[in-house]
């Protein structure tokens, strides 16, 4: 157990409980309120949704409530705490874009990043593979 806790959990299966019955649920359980105390993500292309909470919660006990919840349980969805990564991904980025550039850029400190190791560049689908040095730099 990490003594560092990752504020964001993962809610997998979600296809069936609409985006504001998703957000209900989670005020229900945590008893916070959605965008002054955490935020939720949906990435419908892998069919999840990423709750980010802004207040400090113990997402430990909160995915041990929600795995209990018989609502989550009647949705079918399953919730689980976001793993550390010291790799993200960048979409949409423009045509003319550098390494270096991505490199100063996840680098700065005021937009939340950390030591860049590597950089990877992929052209033809305007993306690039950021890896930090260690996983705080990624947020």
């Amino acid at each position: 157990d990490s003594a560092e806790a990752t504020p964001s959990v993962v809610f997998e299966n979600i296809q069936t409980c609409s985006p504001n019955c998703l957000q209900m649920l989670l005020e229900n359980i945590s008893g916070l309120t959605v965008d002054a105390d955490f935020t939720v993500e949906l990435i419908p292309e892998i069919n999840v949704a990423v709750a980010t909470f802004i207040k400090s919660i113990d997402t430990k006990e909160f995915v041990k409530k929600c795995s209990q919840d018989k609502r989550v349980r009647g949705f079918k969805m399953t919730a689980r705490l976001l793993e550390l990564t010291q790799t993200i991904k960048a979409e949409n980025l423009p045509d003319i874009i550098s390494t270096g550039y991505l490199t100063v850029y996840f680098e700065s400190e005021r937009s939340g990043g950390g030591p860049v190791s590597d950089v990877q560049l992929f052209p033809k689908e305007n993306s690039a593979l950021i890896t930090f040095c260690d996983h705080k730099g990624n947020t």
